[in-house]
């Protein structure tokens, strides 16, 4: 199959990007995730709103130790509960929290020949934990979301399947519907559980002296970018061409002749396999899914959040995320389905939405495949 290249916009800078661009972005993902733990003290606890006045030699001392104060006020928040409109608005930080620290990370990454190597490969890990700690509550809870109506549809009740055996006296139609009920409650226990883990383990890590010292490195991130001397003069073009050309040899190694033939079930190879390791054909799919998002981060470090979109890659972005989610959903059948002792019927409901759930990722595969092979399509 022919390369795929990717062009860069017809807008782009005629001269060279310094380290001001890069230094700039930083300091500006830096300054969105100080703002949204300040959301947190003020939609929570008014403890430590006080203000200080500080000479201006001390302001990044000031920086520091409110990073200090906002972080355990966001595990207070957490602990205590501020309501509905307050559990809404901890989320909304929570997503903005995880977007800045990923887009740092990303960065740092992308750009690491400019910045100081030993700060930022002690910085990106360290991000890296954030924001996996901060998103596992959300991917569970939409995990269970997604399994429980795939039950749904396939077993044609009403309401989901745990509610629909509860709701009716009539006996169910099929094995299917009978599994599916028993497998809407097995799921529902056990993400729920993961769910609840999950929460108390990110409640832990934001009162933790770890999250302390992220916070107080972001904090000094919003003031001081550590760049090498050869930044200043240095292009940032060729940096950001890598990481598209990584993104183009990876899509080229995807099997996308195969990808774009529908139903083709090659997603579903393995699928009774006993080894509980994940599917071995979507690690280099996820492999693109990450190196797509440093590409689209490498080009707001170039031109801003106000450069054209690239619909192409949007949407075969969002085919990769819907990828990513089925294949997760699957993954969390299959271990269900290992729950010793269940009855015949539901583990045969949870083999049938496994199968649901990988035909899904063979559907995003070949939405990918569609989206990528288009003409380049930007937005004003």
């Amino acid at each position: 199959m022919a390369q795929q290249h990717l062009e860069p916009p017809t807008d782009s800078p005629a001269g060279p990007m310094s380290g001001d661009a890069l230094a700039g972005y930083l300091r500006a993902q830096a300054t969105e995730f100080l703002r949204s733990l300040r959301q947190h003290r003020e939609n929570g606890t008014d403890a430590g709103t006080s203000a200080r006045a500080k000479p201006r030699a001390e302001s990044r001392a000031e920086s520091r130790a409110e990073s200090r104060d906002v972080s355990r006020d966001v595990s207070r928040a957490g602990e205590n509960g501020s309501g509905e409109n307050g559990s809404g608005e901890s989320v909304d930080a929570a997503r903005a929290l995880r977007r800045s620290a990923r887009r740092i990370s990303g960065t740092l990454h992308t750009f690491r020949p400019l910045l100081d190597a030993e700060w930022s490969e002690g910085m990106r890990p360290e991000l890296a934990w954030l924001s996996g700690t901060l998103a596992r509550e959300h991917a569970y809870a939409a995990r269970l979301e997604r399994l429980l109506g795939a039950l749904n549809r396939l077993s044609g009740a009403a309401g989901l399947p745990a509610q629909a055996a509860q709701n009716t006296g009539a006996p169910a139609k099929g094995s299917l519907t009978v599994g599916a009920a028993k497998a809407g409650a097995l799921l529902d226990r056990q993400l729920t559980l993961a769910r609840t883990r999950a929460h108390s383990a990110a409640l832990q890590a934001l009162g933790s002296s770890r999250f302390h010292a992220v916070a107080d490195s972001v904090a000094v991130l919003a003031s001081e970018v550590p760049l090498t001397p050869a930044a200043a003069t240095a292009d940032l073009r060729p940096l950001a061409a890598a990481a598209t050309d990584r993104l183009t040899d990876a899509v080229t190694a995807l099997p996308l002749v195969t990808a774009g033939h529908p139903y083709n079930a090659e997603a579903l190879v393995h699928g009774l396999s006993a080894d509980t390791a994940p599917h071995p054909q979507d690690a280099p799919w996820h492999q693109v899914r990450l190196l797509l998002r440093l590409h689209r981060y490498a080009c707001e470090v170039l031109y801003g959040e106000d450069a054209p979109i690239d619909v192409r890659l949007l949407r075969a972005g969002q085919a990769l995320n819907r990828h990513r989610d089925a294949a997760e959903a699957a993954a969390a059948a299959a271990s269900a389905a290992r729950t010793p002792r269940i009855a015949p019927a539901t583990a045969y409901a949870l083999g049938v939405l496994h199968a649901d759930q990988r035909h899904e990722v063979e559907a995003a595969r070949f939405a990918f495949q569609q989206n990528w092979q288009k003409e380049t399509v930007r937005t004003p």
